[in-house]
């Protein structure tokens, strides 16, 4: 899991200069030599620098038990390169693809893609749930092992001033709502602060909220069909939808703590909420998990770096259920293999496995999630992701990826503007008409 979005992220390419190896023992050949296949892997995606350092260290021990050499290669541009790269007929063995249309669509358009062999299938079907197993098929044929993941939806607050105000954990939206009114009567202040402040990209953590409280609502089924466009923006579970989540943001006594009122949250960058959360004076937000990373440069009312633990400065939890069952909305990285040389397939096998998952949580000052449900949480040593992980891996949950994330771009776009226009004071009825206008373009 990043603690920074991909949507942030510039758009600037930055390839990784020198591709960074990782070289087995070549000496002795071990039990689990790969001498059928090439010495080399190439593997292609988005992280840079040193987040791309801390995924290598994630497959190194193994890369050099089997005696292959993997060789990554990182690009921030990569959602526009992967496509020349199949033009031109250059694709690496495997590719990690940060969104499931990219992939599709490459897959799709290169006729390169290798599904995955017997030996990983059986791993992605017995590891991932049928949700993340769907986001990796491609006319009924599965290509992708699901590798890291993020989780998104949660609610940030102080364990102390819970225990202040009489507050447990609530369990429900209605609960939630009802404490966000015990402490506003208690403080006299907005509970709430929130900011969709993301230059280029201003409004897509509202367009998160809302497809948190769709899928919580209305289920996967209505929330999939919502994704592909048969469900219109313009359909009442989405005007509901909207209207829920601006109980809170169009309410003067509920928003925006410390930054001022409604009209104040296109202008909050979305990482600034983490101050008010850490000093006091905001009692709620939410966020990803990766608002822990803002955590780090802010500091408590009594000056300290904020403590991130059930008992700690502050802590955060899923935000509640509307109806009965839990759900989640998130985001992750998808590998695909262009090549069936056997090293590539073994490779394949290795990701898809809950050691590897297990090895992937564990690297040195990394912050990666898993919704592999093979791999061993206890390993998790930070309290935010071991939660996260838990969430990810729950059989009984309902997990969908942020619809923003994959409904065609054109409509991305419009809904972003959408959430800057409505908070703006614009009709509900007239963004709502104006997002699904979008759809015509798509």
């Amino acid at each position: 899991m990043r603690k920074t979005p991909s949507r942030a992220i510039g758009a600037a390419a930055l390839i990784l200069s020198g591709a960074l190896l990782i070289t087995g023992c070549t000496s002795t050949p071990s039990n689990n030599s790969s001498s059928a296949g090439k010495d080399t892997v190439t593997i292609y995606g988005t992280p840079v620098a040193d987040e791309a350092a801390q995924w290598e260290a994630s497959w190194s021990a193994w890369a050099a038990a089997n005696n292959i050499t993997i060789q990554y290669t990182g690009d921030r541009d990569f959602t526009s390169n992967i496509s020349t790269k199949a033009q031109g007929n250059q694709l690496p063995d495997i590719a990690v693809f940060p969104q499931p249309g990219l992939m599709a669509s490459i897959i799709t358009e290169s006729g390169k893609a290798q599904p995955l062999d017997d030996a990983t299938l059986a791993s992605v079907k017995k590891n991932f749930s049928d949700s993340w197993q769907s986001y990796g098929t491609v006319d009924g044929q599965q290509y992708a092992v699901p590798l890291d993941a993020s989780a998104k939806g949660y609610i940030w607050y102080q364990p102390a001033n819970f225990t202040k105000w009489g507050l447990s954990v609530p369990t429900s939206w209605a609960d939630l709502m009802t404490a966000t009114a015990t402490i506003q009567k208690a403080t006299g202040k907005a509970p709430w602060c929130v900011g969709f402040g993301s230059g280029d990209a201003t409004g897509w953590p509202g367009t998160d909220q809302i497809a948190e409280y769709v899928l919580s609502a209305f289920g996967g089924d209505v929330y999939d069909q919502w994704v592909a466009g048969t469900v219109k923006f313009t359909d009442q579970q989405i005007a509901d939808s909207f209207n829920a989540l601006g109980k809170i943001w169009f309410n003067k006594d509920y928003v925006n703590a410390t930054f001022g009122d409604t009209a104040s949250i296109n202008t909050t960058a979305f990482g600034d909420v983490a101050a008010p959360v850490a000093a006091g004076t905001c009692a709620l937000t939410n966020q990803a998990t990766f608002l822990e990373g803002s955590f780090a440069s802010v500091k408590t009312a009594a000056g300290a770096t904020p403590k991130i633990d059930p008992a700690g400065d502050v802590w955060a939890f899923m935000m509640p259920p509307v109806n009965n069952t839990p759900s989640m909305i998130g985001g992750g990285d998808f590998a695909v293999a262009f090549s069936s040389d056997p090293s590539v397939q073994k490779v394949m096998n290795y990701l898809a496995s809950g050691d590897y998952a297990t090895s992937l949580i564990t690297v040195p000052k990394a912050s990666f999630i898993t919704a592999n449900q093979g791999v061993d949480a206890t390993k998790e040593a930070d309290p935010l992701l071991a939660d996260a992980i838990k969430s990810l891996t729950n059989p009984d949950a309902t997990f969908r990826f942020g619809a923003g994330d994959i409904m065609p771009q054109v409509v991305q776009q419009a809904w972003w503007k959408g959430m800057i226009d409505w908070i703006n004071g614009a009709n509900l009825n007239d963004v709502l008409t104006q997002i699904q206008a979008a759809w015509a373009n798509a």
